[in-house]
């Protein structure tokens, strides 16, 4: 063989690597995980007193979605969640936002988290639960 061939064959082994590489670093940084951003916050009072009224807001965004809509969800006394209150649907890129006026009508402990889901039009029948906050304790005496 001559140092010529020897040569060609070498460049042609580093070029089919180096494609090869790159190939497989596209499908790689391709096939990544893609996040949406957002968030939803949500506040009520630490303690309440019965018979008195408090409120609970919340508010929350996701770019998931064409539309969104926040929700308030209680409990008390570990019961299933229940929905209290929803907010108007926004568009994306708008803050969705909800607030609703609880009376405290005996002394226990009440729990509260606010839910965003994504809709893909105003009047979507099929929301998609996208985020849900923290906790918010109330303990109401």
């Amino acid at each position: 063989m001559t140092r010529t061939k020897k040569t060609r064959m070498k460049r042609r082994g580093g070029r089919v690597t180096v494609i090869g590489t790159l190939g497989l670093a596209s499908v790689t940084l391709a096939a990544g995980p893609a996040f949406a951003k957002g968030s939803v916050d949500i506040t009520a009072p630490h303690t309440a007193h019965v018979g008195k009224t408090f409120t609970v807001t919340a508010h929350g965004n996701d770019d998931a979605a064409s539309y969104l809509r926040i929700c308030l969800e209680g409990r008390s006394g570990g019961q299933a969640w229940h929905q209290m209150t929803c907010g108007a649907v926004v568009s994306t890129g708008t803050d969705a936002q909800a607030t609703a006026h609880v009376k405290a009508r005996h002394s226990s402990v009440l729990e509260y988290r606010a839910v965003v889901y994504g809709l893909t039009s105003p009047n979507d029948r099929h929301p998609v639960r996208e985020r849900t906050s923290g906790l918010a304790t109330v303990n109401v005496r």
